[in-house]
């Protein structure tokens, strides 16, 4: 079997969640007159602004810039220039743009005069510097400096209604200008394109005359260089002794090449005789029948040959010595020869030690002297190289600078003589007209921007507001913000004139009402959280007060006294309510006097026959309320009290206000939490909830009080829709027309 393992509250937010697009709606349509009024005003203001803005007219007119010029001679190679690039068409647009063409411009059209840039001051104009507190002192400026100031101010506001946009993969760049005037605007725009191709003539013009200043400032001195880098050339020649293009510089690479492939050998000749006398040296003793072991004296073919013979006259001998004696004469003989061959032995192994040793030596020398010859061939070579590279730098310079003299004299004779051939690089392909309709401003647009601009920024004002709202309003808020079960709810009472506390007899009153339902639902949900052991003491508490906790201990004794003996018990000692609810007294006797001792149970016991319950109000408010509800004698007297009555329904202090409920929570069968709907805020009312649960309060479910019913099945989606308002009780009238009418 599978354990059933309870899922904790706390852990719900861990779980995947899933966006609920109605919530969103919900929250919008909660403020959807806020929003909607926001955005009117917005709109209304949106359309004075509008409609009190200048009409702008806009006149463009198209030039076409042409990369190459129509020149004979292209000056510009003397310069570097490229225009065949984008950078030439950047740069043209730039000069379009420039402070320097606006004031050639404003200087033809007039423009400093005209009303346009001119405007006349207003009535309701001021300047906003007239009234800083700061003392300024009065500059003098010159008549001179007044009108550079007043053309630099004119500049910049012309540059600013000005606009260059180019037409993409073409040559072509639109000269837009925005002015009030239509006329003025077509004006300008033509005339921005005429003082350009103007401007470009004239800088044409003088860039041919500077050309031939430059170039003849130049070729004075290039003659004189380029006989200076060749005198340089020459003597240098004949100096380092060079003969041929390289300067022997081939042969000295053959030569190295040589050297380096004899130094190759050597070495590897020597590598193979150091390794032979390698092995030689290892040998640590000097007997020469040690060195027999070598591989290299071992694998000689006389030392093989010797070391057969003397294995031969050995085995001859050994063969003898089974037959004769050591005197005998073929043993002495055998002993002889055995003696010469190892003689002969002995003397080839020093001839061959002595052969590797020598030649070791011979192979080192002969490698240090090709690597001898090898560094000399190598500084040879490098000094050759040495003395290429400064020929072939004089041999550069000398033709770099001839090449440049006849660059230059070339290009002189050129502008000399096409000097006056200059063309325009642009022309006007579409000239402005007088535009007929303002460009701006666009009053519909602004007005409908405005207005959605308007809409979106309510929509997140509401959110932001919904957001900050921390109040718990729904039933949904009590089991998600409050984390607890949710026993009913109170719905908003209808205030009415002259009734003040209404809702202390709302119960009575109107018992087919949809509070007096509500009452009777949370009765209910009283009754059916413990069948089998019925809570015999019910206690009302809150957060704060003003929340109706009150209300609902009235209205709770009143509908479980139609069933069962109810005495409702006033326990809030600091601010007791329940005597002015049903009229009596505020001196009249009651807990405090009980629990005292200074009344008996009869006189502190009042009917109320409206109601059907007894009441038993707070009595003479003590000194400290608080010790008098933690007393033995209050737990004795509800015991007795207990035996007496059906139920007890207590009414005490809030519990953010002071302890009392935490002190009574260990008396009572069951405790209910009053939370004012769409007013407290759930962190107030989860930590009154934490401090009763922290002394195990049997907390059996929150009430919700005071909620608007219309607004917030309107607005709360699902938690309010089919209440009681909508499904409830019928008039007597109809209900007898719904029994005569025919099936």
């Amino acid at each position: 079997m599978e354990k059933n393992v309870p899922q904790d509250r706390f852990s719900q937010p861990m779980q995947e969640e899933v966006i609920d697009l109605r919530q969103y709606w919900m929250t919008i349509y909660r403020h959807k007159w806020g929003i909607l009024g926001f955005a009117i005003i917005i709109s209304i203001l949106s359309t004075l602004v509008a409609f009190s803005m200048k009409p702008v007219y806009q006149a463009t007119a198209t030039l076409l810039i042409e990369a190459k010029q129509a020149n004979v001679v292209s000056i510009e190679q003397v310069y570097g220039l490229d225009t065949n690039n984008d950078e030439y068409y950047q740069t043209q647009f730039e000069i379009l743009r420039s402070r320097q063409l606006a004031e050639k411009v404003i200087d033809k059209l007039n423009l400093i005069d005209h009303p346009e840039f001119n405007p006349e001051p207003s009535a309701f104009s001021f300047n906003w510097r007239d009234w800083l507190p700061v003392a300024r002192p009065k500059e003098s400026k010159t008549e001179e400096e007044e009108k550079k100031i007043k053309l630099q101010q004119l500049t910049q506001s012309f540059i600013r209604k000005l606009t260059i946009s180019p037409v993409r993969k073409t040559q072509l760049v639109q000269i837009t200008f925005a002015a009030n005037n239509p006329l003025l605007a077509a004006q300008v725009a033509n005339a921005v394109g005429n003082a350009y191709i103007e401007n470009n003539l004239d800088a044409r013009m003088q860039l041919t005359y500077k050309a031939s200043e430059w170039l003849m400032e130049r070729l004075s001195g290039l003659r004189e260089q380029v006989n200076t880098s060749e005198e340089k050339l020459q003597e240098y020649r004949n100096k380092e002794q060079i003969v041929g293009s390289d300067g022997g510089a081939e042969i000295a690479n053959n030569e190295l090449s040589l050297i380096s492939t004899r130094l190759v050998d050597a070495r590897r000749t020597r590598l193979e005789a150091e390794s032979l006398y390698r092995q030689i040296q290892s040998v640590s003793s000097s007997n020469l029948e040690a060195y027999e072991n070598i591989p290299v004296i071992l694998n000689h073919p006389l030392i093989r040959d010797l070391k057969r013979a003397e294995l031969e006259t050995a085995l001859k001998k050994a063969d003898l010595a089974k037959r004769y004696g050591p005197k005998h004469p073929q043993m002495q003989a055998v002993e002889s020869e055995l003696s010469d061959v190892r003689g002969a032995l002995y003397n080839q192994i020093k001839r061959i030690v002595s052969s590797i040793e020598s030649d070791y030596r011979i192979a080192l020398t002969n490698e240090r002297s090709l690597k001898a010859d090898q560094e000399n061939a190598k500084q040879k070579l490098q000094a050759i190289n040495n003395k290429d590279h400064k020929l072939k730098s004089l041999e550069k310079e000398a033709e770099s600078t001839r090449k440049l003299y006849d660059t230059f004299f070339n290009r002189l004779n050129e502008t000399n003589a096409t000097g006056d051939l200059q063309s325009a690089n642009a022309r006007i392909s579409d000239p402005a007209e007088v535009p007929i309709r303002p460009a701006k401003p666009n009053k519909k647009l602004i007005i409908a921007l405005s207005f959605i601009a308007s809409v979106m920024f309510g929509v997140v004002l509401a959110f932001l507001m919904e957001a900050l709202n921390n109040t718990v309003k729904s039933a949904t808020d009590v089991e998600n913000k409050l984390n607890s079960t949710m026993l009913g709810l109170l719905p908003l009472l209808t205030r009415k004139k002259g009734k003040e506390d209404q809702s202390y007899t709302a119960y009575i009153d109107d018992p087919k009402s949809p509070y007096a339902e509500s009452v009777r639902t949370i009765r209910t949900g009283v009754v059916l959280s413990a069948l089998d052991n019925p809570h015999k003491i019910l206690c009302c508490t809150s957060s704060v007060p003003g929340e109706g906790k009150t209300s609902l201990a009235i209205n709770l004794a009143t509908s479980i006294g139609q069933m069962e003996k109810v005495l409702l018990i006033d326990a809030d000692m600091r601010r007791p309510s329940i005597a002015k609810a049903f009229g009596l007294s505020s001196k009249v006797t009651g807990l405090s006097n009980l629990v005292a001792g200074t009344s008996k149970l009869e006189e502190c016991i009042h009917r109320s026959d409206t109601n059907n319950i007894d009441i038993m109000t707070a009595g003479t408010i003590p000194p400290n309320p608080l010790d008098l509800l933690a007393s033995k004698r209050f737990a004795k007297v509800l015991s007795v009290l207990e035996s007496h009555y059906d139920r007890i329904v207590i009414d005490t202090a809030p519990t953010q206000a002071v302890s009392d409920a935490l002190v009574l929570a260990q008396h009572v069968g069951a405790m209910i939490y009053v939370v004012k709907a769409d007013a407290t805020n759930h962190q107030q009312a989860k930590a009154g909830l934490k401090r009763l649960k922290e002394v195990n309060a049997p907390l059996i479910g929150v009430v919700l009080n005071q909620v608007d019913i219309k607004k917030a099945s309107k607005y709360y989606s699902d938690d309010y829709q089919g209440y009681y308002d909508t499904y409830g009780y019928v008039d007597e009238a109809t209900e007898d027309d719904q029994i005569k009418s025919p099936a």
